[in-house]
């Protein structure tokens, strides 16, 4: 009986959880991170502060969390799995190309809010230093493949063409192609390939 209870309980629990990040999300996206108080959370959710106090200690500790729930929600794991699946490394680059283009119009509007604020907000800064990282290493990663299996472009380091490819997929470039351009993701997607390709390729 007890744990019929618990389990019940348990799921009120994520649910109520969910609630105030989607909250949290929305108030970033449309009024940005200084807007996004725990007191705006929890009215926007429809619940009082204290209840947003039982699910997270602290605005850095919601903040934190939120990075995590939208990667969650956008499956961020799901959508870049191919790439890693992909049989060499030229094609894991074009895979990748078209799967960050796809993921960058789901989540641009709250990476950007936090990418404005990071300067001013601790909060905002540590969302943003983790997603950072995430991206830092995922480029890694891709272009240490095209080094490792001998197709790298001459003239590029790891380090330098990792650098180049974190700022040729900024949010900067992104918002430009589908705010300001009216870029599909899908036309993101396939000049970005060919960009990449033509770049870090040898004889792209």
């Amino acid at each position: 009986m007890a744990r019929s209870i618990e389990e019940p309980r348990n799921a009120r629990s994520r649910r109520s959880r969910l609630a105030l990040l989607r909250a949290a999300r929305e108030l970033v996206e449309e009024q940005g991170m200084a807007a996004t108080t725990m007191a705006a959370v929890a009215e926007r959710a429809g619940v009082s502060r204290r209840a947003v106090y039982l699910h997270f200690k602290s605005r850095a500790d919601l903040i934190s969390e939120l990075f995590g729930y939208v990667n969650e929600v956008e499956d961020l794991e799901g959508r870049f799995a191919p790439i890693g699946e992909a049989p060499d490394a030229v094609t894991a680059l074009e895979v990748f190309a078209h799967r960050h283009a796809e993921f960058m119009a789901r989540v641009l509007a709250v990476s950007r809010a936090v990418e404005r604020e990071a300067g001013s907000d601790p909060d905002a800064a540590g969302h943003w230093e983790t997603a950072m990282y995430w991206r830092y290493e995922t480029n890694r990663a891709l272009i240490r493949r095209l080094d490792e299996e001998g197709v790298l472009a001459p003239g590029w380091t790891v380090d330098t063409a990792t650098d180049m490819l974190l700022a040729l997929i900024s949010n900067g470039v992104s918002g430009t192609l589908l705010d300001d351009r009216g870029w599909t993701p899908g036309q993101i997607g396939d000049h970005m390939a060919r960009l990449l390709r033509s770049a870090f390729v040898t004889g792209g």
